[in-house]
């Protein structure tokens, strides 16, 4: 799956977690403190370091170290683990402290072209995002083959719909990501994840998507 993740999410030859953009006690009505810092520190964490082990034991069968029967269980790891780093890491610049917001220019036109409208871009993104089966992802992002934005429901990290496809938002429906503050209330947890998106970064990701295409 293609994104356009934090540029801190790899260093010196490993996977690194960034810092969060905001105080985790920022986010508040949003997501609480203590949901905040579990959700980055610890699960967002295990993703990072499941993502290094795999590959480095990739890198030991290359060197003949391991056999190349352990190449295809390392590789299924290594997508998973770094799918969930890199959706965390646009989980995290996805949203923002402020409320009220609205996304203008080139990203509000690209919104009303493939939606209709902001309002349609959030019944679709609402709906999609609080049928996922179980856990997973609601994802926003660009068709590379119409060039419209698409949303859709990713119910493991590494599922990539369809090939090419370029996320400029993504909310997290595992239920570690809203559970202390909104108990099984999915559908509220997404109302307010709408009311916080970060246009301006989405925006940046879609900027930069059209200027590499």
């Amino acid at each position: 799956m293609n994104t356009n993740p934090s540029t801190c999410a790899y260093r010196d030859g490993h996977y690194v977690l960034p810092p969060l953009p905001y105080d985790p006690a920022e986010l508040e009505p949003l997501l609480d403190e203590q949901t905040v810092l579990l959700h980055h520190d610890k699960h967002h964490a295990a993703y990072v370091a499941g993502a290094n082990e795999a590959a480095e034991h990739l890198r030991r069968v290359q060197d003949g170290d391991l056999p190349p029967s352990a190449a295809p269980d390392a590789t299924e790891r290594l997508a998973f683990n770094l799918g969930g780093h890199i959706l965390h890491c646009l989980y995290w610049e996805s949203m923002t402290p402020e409320d009220g917001e609205q996304p203008m220019g080139d990203l509000a036109d690209a919104l009303n072209r493939s939606f209709g409208s902001i309002e349609g871009f959030q019944r679709v993104f609402r709906a999609v995002t609080l049928a996922v089966q179980g856990s997973g992802w609601g994802v926003l992002g660009v068709d590379p083959a119409s060039g419209l934005l698409r949303i859709f429901g990713i119910c493991r990290h590494h599922d990539a719909l369809i090939p090419g496809f370029l996320p400029i938002l993504a909310c997290d429906v595992w239920e570690h990501a809203y559970y202390l503050r909104y108990h099984n209330n999915r559908a509220g947890y997404i109302d307010s994840f709408l009311s916080h998106i970060d246009w301006e970064h989405t925006h940046q990701r879609l900027t930069a998507i059209c200027h590499e295409s």
